[in-house]
């Protein structure tokens, strides 16, 4: 079904912006980028996959034909689940606005498949078109000596749709919930958007992904509909029987002084507040995984470690499971999504909840983005410190959450939505 085809590059750094190039033939692309960053859990530096308009491969836009697509192990999958996929899996709804319009989910098996590791360039191409993969590959290494005008970047103005006193109003809410004991922990997010706007959505991608060069970076174009994402997070991986999760909750800023630095690194560390958040939503991924995993096998194989990026530090959490040999790998995002990172616990309490509360649809933000290969395997992230565009509307949104506890001031809560917001709201606003 594919032709296997591997070459040796001597700076795959700059390879990288030549495949963006590259894709901007492609209505469908999905790029995903570790950004150098060394895991015992990576599977590759980075992965383009392009699907063409009118090409025979398969697209999947609902979960029962991606169930048995993956289930028989056919081929690689490449898609989205966006949040609002709860609602097919519990009796939830969504009738909050929504100025972006994304599927539900949607999976294509993709024509094209260029994958990195180290100086190893391999191209994985359908059939009927691996007959190009010499001439691709000569193409692509050409962009790399091509340099595009810059355009002269248009400041956006970015309008909130929760402004600072409502923001206070909704977090007591959540706090009057938590002191009930209706829920324990709430990921409570708020959009920021602009309206009849024009990006250029590789470049955006490009400047967004520079500010922090996070490790589970994605960009997405669908149709008219693109995802610029700086994501840090792992929502689950497999590989072979045994299954991963990599929760966050726990943020701290960077300082430029690395004594400061070390400092605030430390604090986030024993801050009994950010512990307490990081290890409610552990629990719930461990109980999560547990309903596939094999008697005894789901082990927290890190509690809240601190992992510094460029912008900021982050607590998180590994959790890992060993799961039956004919477990259909599908049923395993069906038993985990949304990730609990991004909703609170116990789950489907604090869903209803914050469903009620925030004023627009998630939709793709706070979803994953990833892939299903031919083995059964597969790899997603969160879909959070993102940008998200429909070209035909002219829209561009993104949102940011913080966890609501009983410790929780809302004052600080609505200080790390900044600060989590401060990477997009700087390349929408300025280009920088």
């Amino acid at each position: 079904m594919r032709q296997q085809c591997s070459f040796t590059i001597s700076n795959p750094f700059a390879y990288k912006s030549a495949l963006l190039k590259w894709s901007k033939a492609f209505p469908k692309v999905i790029w995903l980028d570790s950004n150098a960053h060394i895991s015992k859990y990576g599977s590759f530096d980075f992965l383009l996959a392009v699907g063409k308009q009118t090409d025979k491969s398969i697209s999947l836009d609902s979960f029962d034909p991606l169930k048995r697509f993956v289930g028989e192990k056919q081929d690689w999958l490449f898609g989205f689940f966006s949040y609002d996929f709860k609602n097919q899996l519990e009796d939830l709804d969504s009738k909050n606005f929504d100025g972006l319009d994304f599927p539900v989910l949607h999976f294509f098996q993709p024509t094209k498949i260029i994958k990195c590791n180290g100086s190893t360039l391999q191209f994985l191409y359908l059939d009927d078109c691996s007959h190009e993969i010499e001439e691709d590959f000569t193409q692509i290494g050409a962009l790399m000596d091509f340099d595009e005008n810059d355009e002269v970047h248009t400041p956006i103005k970015i309008k909130m749709r929760i402004h600072k006193d409502a923001y206070f109003e909704k977090a007591n809410k959540l706090l009057e919930h938590i002191h009930r004991g209706d829920i324990y922990e709430a990921n409570f997010c708020q959009e920021f958007y602009a309206e009849g706007v024009s990006i250029d959505p590789w470049e955006t991608y490009q400047r967004l992904n520079a500010i922090s060069e996070p490790p589970f970076a994605a960009f997405m174009r669908f149709k008219d509909k693109y995802l610029m994402c700086a994501s840090p997070e792992r929502y689950i991986r497999k590989q072979g029987t045994t299954v991963l999760s990599q929760p966050i909750k726990g943020t701290s800023r960077r300082d430029g002084n690395q004594t400061e630095d070390e400092i605030l690194k430390n604090q986030l560390a024993l801050d009994e507040k950010e512990r307490a958040e990081n290890i409610m939503i552990t629990d719930l991924v461990r109980n999560d995984l547990s309903k596939s995993a094999l008697k005894g096998s789901v082990v927290v194989e890190e509690l809240c470690k601190v992992y510094t990026y460029k912008q900021v530090h982050q607590l998180i959490s590994t959790v890992t499971a060993e799961i039956p040999l004919d477990k259909n790998p599908v049923e395993l995002i069906e038993e985990t999504f949304p990730m609990g990172s991004m909703t609170g616990a116990p789950k489907i309490s604090a869903m209803k909840i914050i469903e009620g509360l925030e004023e627009t649809k998630r939709g793709l933000y706070s979803g994953a983005v990833g892939y299903f290969d031919p083995e059964g395997n597969f790899d997603f992230n969160v879909v959070i410190r993102s940008i998200l565009y429909n070209a035909t509307s002219k829209y561009a949104s993104f949102s940011v959450g913080s966890a609501i506890t009983a410790k929780s001031d809302p004052e600080r809560e609505y200080q790390e939505c900044l600060l989590k917001a401060k990477a997009m709201r700087s390349v929408l606003e300025t280009g920088e």
